[in-house]
């Protein structure tokens, strides 16, 4: 099998599993501490009697946090090293995570909240890095798929452990740091073989955020849409007329559809030449459904069905844009892009909730429908602008 030599981010044949394990430890660190740790801290907030107001302020430090942090991880891993700035931040999180338990004074959990999210900001922007500097240039959109695969399995391993282990005591907070820590064995283990950045980044930071639009504006997208509906959606079911309990499992066949799809959809960008014309059938898909969503709301079993393609398009924009990131990029660039689109998925969660919220509040209750047609339909524009008038492939 033909591997990179030690150190180096050159493009291989075959998969290479040691790093493919390695970025795969620190996204299901990732994901299960954010889905453990979102619902964990806002029900302990909410039963140490904090106002709603404020525990939504607290949570939203977490989409700050990576704001913050996503600029500074390649100048941290090009001065340190990658596998060495991915440990540290695999210490750095666990420390704080089990700080949420033993620090008690609610105005401290706001910096702790930084630490922590900022250290799993490095993970998500690094893990990806190197796994989109390593993965083979044919094999690109399955390694990639597999990755967001787990992502997704992460996210929702994180909500199944706190509703086994609760909100009391120490245990949540020491299984979340414990599966944390695990991930850094083999991240240690195949440190020698971790991409390189011996030279910065040509450009500054939020150039790269336009340098390849398509891939910054779909995950974008992505964090506005997967952040709003997963907050609003059980709202929108509810006072569609669907149970709680009814409401509850259609957002659980869209995370079927989320988990499911990513890996043929991942294989499909492998075999086209130009990815944003994928990128962009995703989005038409993703409007078309959003759109049908108030004219379905009558029928549970045909919003599932709706729910659950939708849910597939809207994972893929994450899996397609991160493949076409690194279909055109490399090197330092490529750790510096991955950066500002793990800035742009933060942004995204920021922005998405509060726009359909508005939209709910403006509208009423098809706002939260239209908001969401609206995401796409900003994407499908882009696309247009960019392949037909743009026909260079960025």
């Amino acid at each position: 099998m033909s591997q990179p030599p030690s150190g180096t981010s050159a493009p291989v044949e075959e998969i290479h599993w040691p790093s493919l394990i390695a970025a795969i430890a620190a996204i299901t660190a990732v994901g299960i501490a954010i889905g453990l740790g979102l619902p964990l801290l806002s029900i302990i907030m909410e039963k140490r009697g904090i106002s709603p107001t404020l525990i939504g302020l607290n949570s939203a430090m977490a989409g700050l946090a990576s704001m913050a942090a996503a600029p500074v991880t390649t100048k941290l891993a090009h001065r340190f090293g990658v596998a060495s700035t991915m440990l540290w931040a695999v210490a750095f999180a666990s420390v704080s995570a089990l700080g949420f338990y033993y620090i008690t004074n609610f105005w401290l959990w706001f910096p702790l909240r930084v630490v922590f999210h900022g250290a799993i900001t490095v993970l998500f922007v690094l893990s990806e890095f190197w796994i989109n500097a390593t993965a083979p240039p044919s094999r690109r959109g399955l390694v990639l798929g597999i990755y967001g695969t787990v992502l997704s399995l992460g996210f929702a391993t994180g909500p199944l452990l706190f509703s086994i282990l609760g909100s009391e005591g120490i245990l949540p907070f020491a299984v979340g740091a414990g599966v944390i820590l695990l991930a850094a064995i083999p991240i240690y283990l195949a440190r020698d073989e971790s991409p390189a950045l011996d030279e910065k980044p040509e450009l500054h930071f939020m150039r790269y955020v336009f340098l390849v639009p398509t891939a910054t504006a779909a995950v974008f997208i992505f964090g506005a849409v997967e952040s709003g509906g997963l907050s609003l959606f059980p709202i929108y079911g509810t006072r569609a007329g669907f149970t709680e309990s009814q409401a509850a499992l259609l957002l659980t066949v869209m995370g079927i559809g989320n988990f499911i799809f990513q890996i043929p959809l991942g294989m499909l960008s492998d075999h086209i030449k130009d990815r944003r014309n994928l990128l962009a059938l995703l989005t038409l898909i993703g409007l078309a459904g959003a759109l049908c969503l108030p004219i379905l709301s009558e029928s549970w079993i045909l919003m599932a069905v709706v729910l659950l393609f939708w849910g597939g398009c809207v994972s893929g924009l994450y899996t397609v844009g991160l493949s076409h990131l690194g279909s055109r990029l490399h090197g330092a660039d490529l750790a510096a892009a991955n950066a500002a689109f793990i800035f742009s998925y933060a942004v995204g969660t920021v922005a998405g909730p509060q726009a359909i919220g508005a939209a709910m509040d403006v509208t009423g209750n098809h706002g939260f429908a239209w908001a969401i047609a609206g995401f796409f339909g900003l994407y499908v524009i882009l696309s247009i602008v960019r392949i037909v008038l743009n026909p260079k492939r960025t």
